[in-house]
């Protein structure tokens, strides 16, 4: 089923939330970090997710965008590579005992923010303007925070928004409003303690200094921070496992028996130039474990070997050979799916081979039932409909084949050299060449149509299935091979670790030339949700099998990517599956289907997954006059 990506309550651009993302990968330099947005922004070590904040929602665009990236940079830039993960989790052990852990911890995570700043802007110098914004927008912000403490009476978390300032002025000479008369007297000494981060060069001297004041504030201030302006998670950090060596593969239980010569013994045996039969005292005896070799209790041995003796009749393991052939009453791994062989290997290079969000997605086929007398009667009431526009079409095809025929091939700059000559002295750039004629070309093209069948096409599928006739009829009369697919996922049986994705070809490329094929087509209905990326991906795999130089996927949807877990990312991972399939020379097409008009943040999140190869139709009763001019486009660019 459809919906926005929606955070906190908030529709959130996809398009921005994609270049976060890449600008994520870009500085971690690693492809399998994630950002998503929370409450406050941190690093997840452990889950690879990088979060950036809620703050910068509300917020002008150009503070926001340019807040959202100073978050990203800060994470993957500063934290990742420039923070010591060893002394931020002992400092979180230390903290645990004073009686001021909040404000412990947020103090140590602004002072280690701005540490970091400046090595990002250092490392980075095109970061420059967005922590300016970022800088600008937190100090109007503590400064409004510091008036609303002070007037609460909120005193410690009123001196942490002056310590905020403090550290980001400009100016020495800073004015600090008077909070409470145990931290006016104390202020002088808190102005010179806090300007020792700026000396700090390791997020040991962040800790150091923080603790420095912490000490001293901890009879001071009578109670711990109520607001939370930035968070230290106490969880979350993995630390680097020590490298495995050859020796951790090593056996290291002791063996049964020692069959190792004595050194003083050596030398002395018979040496024999015949290869002797390879002999262990466990595999002395028959058993009835065929082709197990596995030695639970082995024997320690010195000698060496070249060959392994030949079988005999008795041998167990060629018994396998020996028997008579007869149908296996376990799993028959011929009949499994291309799908299901393939997911056996998780990983395909670098990433999931069908995406890090569909790593527990499973590919289900279904075979069409044979279309009811109903269902020929719906389809070939709608064929009737559009049977002008395939007729039309066809008459334009057969022409241009015809044109390309009969066209002359005669006075070219290369070819078979002509007899007549007298050009060459009457013209400037003689033609003088020709070829000869060639046969019609065919279109040497194929479709494939995906069709989303998720809840919320409940009230446009009728009429999506008129615009799915239209390209059949017109594909079958002028011989273009095609599939017709639809798709949809089962929330009801989804989980953490398994998502079933419905696969359902109505109208199959074998099948899509036959006279009577088509009613088919009548048995698309709405289902449940839709995993967009997942389904591109396995009808890329399917149409790079295909032989034809031009190859099409055409995508119906009416909305946003929406699954079990995918949400957030869905949008993202749908583009990378565009991506990857042009990058195979497939052309992907999105026919977006609407029931009114269309609103400008579905069609820019549209346009921001499909690019500029997308057609919004606001009514679907317009579907075939929309598809018409496509159709032709298509076709003719494959003559």
């Amino acid at each position: 089923m459809k919906r926005f990506i929606q955070f906190n309550d908030k529709k959130i651009d996809s398009f921005l939330f994609m270049q976060l993302s890449d600008l994520a990968k870009t500085l971690t330099k690693q492809s399998d970090w994630e950002v998503e947005f929370g409450y406050q922004s941190y690093l997840d070590f452990r889950n690879r997710k990088l979060y950036v904040s809620y703050f910068w929602d509300n917020r002008p665009i150009e503070e926001k965008v340019n807040g959202l990236k100073s978050d990203v940079c800060l994470r993957a830039i500063g934290n990742l590579f420039h923070t010591d993960v060893s002394e931020v989790v002992a400092f979180i052990e230390q903290v645990k005992a004073t009686s001021l852990p909040n404000f412990a911890r947020q103090l140590f995570m602004l002072a280690e923010d701005l540490r970091l700043e400046e090595i990002c802007k250092k490392e980075r110098p095109g970061t420059k303007k967005w922590f300016r914004v970022r800088r600008e927008v937190y100090r109007r912000y503590f400064q409004s925070q510091a008036n609303v403490n002070l007037v609460k009476s909120v005193h410690t978390d009123a001196l942490f928004n002056v310590m905020y300032l403090l550290l980001t002025s400009e100016s020495p000479l800073e004015d600090v409003p008077s909070i409470h008369e145990n931290i006016n007297r104390m202020m002088p000494w808190i102005r010179q303690t806090v300007s020792q981060f700026f000396d700090a060069v390791s997020t040991k001297d962040i800790a150091r200094v923080t603790f420095t004041l912490i000490d001293a504030l901890d009879g001071v201030l009578e109670n711990d921070m109520l607001n939370t302006y930035f968070y230290l998670p106490e969880h979350g950090y993995e630390l680097e496992e020590p490298a495995f060596t050859i020796d951790d593969l090593k056996r290291k239980d002791p063996l049964n028996n020692c069959d190792v010569l004595d050194k003083e013994k050596q030398g002395d045996e018979d040496i024999h130039e015949e290869t002797l039969p390879t002999w262990h005292r466990e595999t002395s005896d028959m058993t009835k474990s065929f082709l197990r070799f596995e030695l639970e209790q082995g024997s320690q041995t010195d000698l060496l070997g070249e060959g392994v003796r030949e079988g005999e009749e008795g041998d167990q393991a060629l018994a396998v050979v020996q028997g008579s052939a007869r149908k296996s009453t376990q799993n028959d791994y011929a009949k499994r799916s291309a799908y299901e062989q393939k997911r056996d290997v998780r990983k395909s290079g670098e990433g999931y081979v069908y995406g890090k969000e569909n790593r527990y997605a499973q590919a289900i086929f279904l075979s069409p039932n044979p279309p009811s007398f109903q269902q020929m009667a719906e389809y070939e009431k709608k064929k009737a409909e559009i049977i002008p526009y395939q007729k039309k079409l066809k008459q334009m095809i057969e022409k241009t084949l015809e044109h390309k025929k009969t066209l002359p091939r005669t006075d070219l700059h290369f070819g078979r050299l002509h007899k007549k000559l007298l050009r060459l002295w009457t013209d400037e750039q003689p033609r003088l060449f020709y070829k000869k004629h060639e046969p019609s070309t065919q279109i040497d093209a194929v479709f494939t149509l995906l069709v989303d069948c998720s809840a919320s096409m409940h009230d446009k599928m009728e009429e999506t299935k008129r615009g799915i006739i239209l390209f059949h009829e017109a594909l079958k009369s002028v011989f273009v091979p095609h599939q017709i697919v639809g798709f949809w996922e089962d929330p009801n049986e989804a989980t953490e670790t398994k998502q079933p994705n419905y696969f359902q070809t109505v109208i199959s490329f074998s099948e899509s030339l036959k006279k009577q094929s088509g009613a088919k087509i009548m048995q698309l209905e709405p289902e449940e949700d839709n995993r967009d990326g997942f389904a591109i991906r396995i009808m890329t795999e399917q149409l790079l099998q295909r032989t034809e130089k031009q190859k099409f996927l055409l995508v119906f949807s009416d909305g946003e990517p929406a699954a079990f877990g995918y949400e957030q990312n869905g949008i993202i991972d749908t583009h990378e599956a565009v991506l990857e399939a042009r990058k195979h020379g497939i052309e992907v097409i999105n026919v977006f289907l609407a029931n009114g008009d269309i609103d400008e943040g579905q069609q820019t999140t549209i346009q921001n997954i499909y690019g500029k190869h997308s057609i919004l139709v606001p009514n679907v009763e317009q579907l075939p006059d929309i598809l018409f001019p496509l159709l032709k486009k298509l076709l003719y660019k494959s003559l």
